[in-house]
């Protein structure tokens, strides 16, 4: 066995593991910690693929920002609360019935791939390196990236324009008192 394969199985179970301790472990902080365990798992089987920008952008994007997200909504609600809508049963069945068609659907897709023809494509080569991502995206698809900037600008200067306050909102405090009396 090459090391390539080794560590494919070392993250191929630390993924699994997490993934199944985020959804069985009942404190929801340990949950989202274990939920970056597993984002930060399936980052390294991105590098292992050579795709190393979808790495990256895995661990800023998910890792980062969405579990930022998440751990603020899990801090805002009151877990704490007894009066819950849904039985224990119907829970278990309802999470029983999605695991296994996604189980199903998991082994159907698997038997219908050709495992050896993407093995041959990820193998060697540049596919997924950062810069021949930005040597596409400058040269093949420049004007559409041009056209996405500006309109990402034009959106942020609207939102600047529609949230600033008019003379009439900027009052002072003085001025508020003094309409208040």
């Amino acid at each position: 066995m090459s090391t390539a394969e080794i560590l494919f199985f070392i993250l191929a179970a630390l993924t699994v593991l997490s993934g199944l301790l985020t959804v069985a472990s009942k404190n929801p902080i340990h949950s989202i910690l274990y939920l970056i365990i597993t984002f930060f798992s399936i980052s390294g089987h991105y590098v292992l693929l050579n795709a190393q920008f979808l790495a990256i952008i895995n661990i800023i994007v998910y890792a980062g920002a969405i579990m930022v997200l998440f751990l603020f909504v899990v801090m805002i609600m009151n877990l704490n609360k007894e009066d819950r809508n849904f039985s224990k049963t119907f829970v278990i069945t309802a999470a029983s019935l999605i695991s296994a068609v996604f189980l199903l659907l998991t082994v159907r897709i698997f038997m219908q791939s050709d495992v050896e023809a993407n093995q041959l494509l990820t193998a060697g080569g540049d596919i997924g390196l950062t810069e021949k991502l930005g040597t596409v995206l400058y040269s093949d698809y420049v004007i559409p990236f041009e056209l996405a900037s500006i309109l990402f600008m034009g959106s942020m200067i609207g939102a600047v324009m529609l949230s600033r306050k008019t003379k009439k909102e900027r009052k002072t405090k003085k001025e508020r008192k003094a309409e208040a009396k």
